[in-house]
């Protein structure tokens, strides 16, 4: 174990294990140099992470498991990222999804099309575009109901 001290966000300064890191080899769309990122609990609310930088205090995201709002969201991985990310099974992965928080919480939207896609065991990601079209940058949180729900 490798322990630092990082500044956050929302919590302030914490001691985390830098072993538990997730590396991020071109970055995020828009934030090509950061490249490390802590993911953290969010105290309250056990559907919703933050996945903090662990160099720039002032850059996290809120960050939630997608199937818990969408339950037949699905897609499938390329060839490239599957290597990219040593993939093997799917349950070497972690699928997280990028929250916009607004207020009123009900207008917050969630981005189905560009999934984080974690490797557990060797704490690898990217963020996935994905090419289809069904799933926008900003769904709701809440799905819409379908006729006869």
């Amino acid at each position: 174990m490798q322990f630092m001290q990082i500044m956050t966000k929302y919590f302030g300064e914490l001691e985390i294990d830098r072993s538990n890191a997730i590396h991020f080899q071109s970055g995020l769309p828009g934030f090509a140099e950061e490249k490390e990122f802590i993911l953290l609990d969010f105290p309250g609310n056990p559907a919703f992470q933050v996945l903090q930088s662990i160099v720039t205090p002032n850059l996290a995201f809120i960050a939630t498991n997608p199937y818990q709002f969408y339950e037949d969201y699905s897609f499938d991985l390329d060839d490239a990222i599957l290597s990219a990310l040593h993939i093997t099974k799917e349950q070497d992965i972690i699928v997280l999804a990028i929250v916009t928080v607004k207020q009123p919480f009900s207008e917050s939207t969630i981005n189905l099309k560009a999934p984080l896609i974690i490797q557990k065991e060797l704490r690898v990601g990217k963020q996935y575009v994905l090419n289809n079209q069904d799933y926008p940058i900003k769904a709701t949180l809440i799905p819409s109901k379908k006729k006869g729900e």
